[in-house]
């Protein structure tokens, strides 16, 4: 008897075949999961402990969660709008506990990764065997069900017409362009309109509840940006300063926060710039905070106000130097020459200055935005995003509130 040179992978032109397949893969790597609490123990967090706890990470925060939105979103409404009697009974039930299978999987993955985030990255050696084993569990009862009652319906009830359609969907989804028909002439290049509304990410990392914020934003905010600073985002201090003019225009500008308390949100600037002088007029702005590698938002409202001379002073006299001979030497947002004019101004200022320590011009300093509404945007799975917004009453106490996606 012989063996194949490599395991057969099914097309999506059997798209039931590619769901089992899926959950062949799942149950590979859930086995590889339940060995590394054992492994641990004995041996510690060793190079394969790491390589094992990144191949669960990389399958379990990306590629499940694909097979999971091929039943959400298509299998199982498909199977909705196709089943008649017994079956459309049965799936009025089967739905249903599916989807609350999901949530569960979902929540018992968030428990475990922070877990295998450390062992992946040679920090941690601990993992709840417990909790492995309800995963594991629940996984495999899970695809179980699919594999005994949705995937015999669907084999059952669709015509090879909507088999190609979820192929087709499944293949889109995992970014592979369908076949064309053999005899079909070559498919018109998509313009990049049709490219654009393609374009979306679903977002499956973690869940926000009323349970989960601290009473304080202020406090909540904290511990939003100490994670993002623990990720690595790029420049988590970058936002984005929305103000409106004395006509009522909006614009907006990415600026850099460089202090937040219960005071506010601070950050450093030309006091004579368009955003200056907009604030000048109308001194009620926004703030948004987006931290894609977390896939979480901040957006905070409130009026803001000019930080003390002794704030700014001390602020600019930690900035390194040649950000202070800029902030002298450019007349930010008025029109200049060209490029060399700009670098014909710092010269000019640095060569004035010489060996002394710039001093902080009148025109630059800080502002705080003092918040009245903090909301925090956690995404989630098909747009169904978690949002908490929390705002100040007159009493300057804080409440909390859910708001709908």
């Amino acid at each position: 008897m012989t063996s194949p040179l490599f395991d057969s992978v099914p097309g999506f032109d059997q798209p039931i075949a590619v769901l089992k397949h899926c959950h062949d893969k799942i149950r590979k790597q859930l086995s590889t999961l339940q060995n590394l609490p054992g492994h641990l123990a004995q041996h510690g967090n060793t190079a394969e402990a790491q390589q094992a706890a990144r191949a669960v990470l990389q399958y379990f925060n990306k590629a499940a969660h694909l097979h999971h939105d091929d039943e959400e979103q298509d299998l199982m409404p498909m199977l909705q709008a196709t089943a008649t009697g017994d079956d459309a009974a049965l799936l009025a039930t089967l739905v249903p506990d599916i989807l609350a299978d999901h949530q569960r999987m979902d929540q018992a993955w968030l428990a475990l990764r922070p877990a295998l985030d450390a062992i992946a990255a040679g920090t941690g050696t601990q993992l709840s065997a417990a909790g492995v084993h309800d995963y594991a569990a629940a996984y495999q009862a899970h695809m179980s069900k699919e594999e005994g009652q949705l995937a015999p319906m669907a084999k059952r009830l669709f015509s090879a017409q909507q088999m190609e359609q979820l192929g087709t969907a499944m293949q889109r989804r995992r970014g592979i362009a369908p076949d064309a028909p053999a005899a079909a002439a070559p498919p018109a290049r998509p313009g990049p309109s049709a490219a654009l509304t393609a374009m979306r990410t679903d977002y499956v990392q973690s869940s926000l509840s009323e349970t989960d914020v601290l009473a304080d934003p202020i406090a909540q905010f904290q511990k939003w940006f100490d994670e993002a600073v623990q990720a690595q985002v790029i420049e988590p201090n970058a936002m984005d300063l929305a103000t409106v003019n004395a006509d009522g225009k909006p614009s907006s500008r990415i600026v850099l926060i460089k202090q937040f308390d219960e005071r506010g949100f601070t950050w450093y600037t030309n006091y004579a710039s368009d955003k200056g002088q907009q604030l000048e007029h109308n001194p009620h702005a926004a703030l948004l905070f987006f931290w894609r590698e977390l896939e979480r938002q901040v957006r905070i409202e409130g009026t803001v106000v000019k930080t003390s001379a002794a704030e700014s002073d001390e602020y600019f006299n930690v900035r390194p130097l040649q950000s202070r001979l800029s902030a002298i030497a450019s007349q930010q947002s008025a029109p200049i020459a060209d490029r060399a004019a700009l670098e014909a101004n710092y010269a000019a200022v640095a060569a004035a200055i010489g060996e002394a320590q710039p001093p902080r011009p009148a025109h630059w300093g800080g502002y705080r935005l003092q918040p009245k509404r903090i909301e925090f945007w956690q995404g989630r799975r098909s747009r169904f995003h978690d949002r908490i917004v929390f705002t100040r009453g007159a009493d300057g106490q804080w409440s909390l509130q859910r708001l709908q996606p």
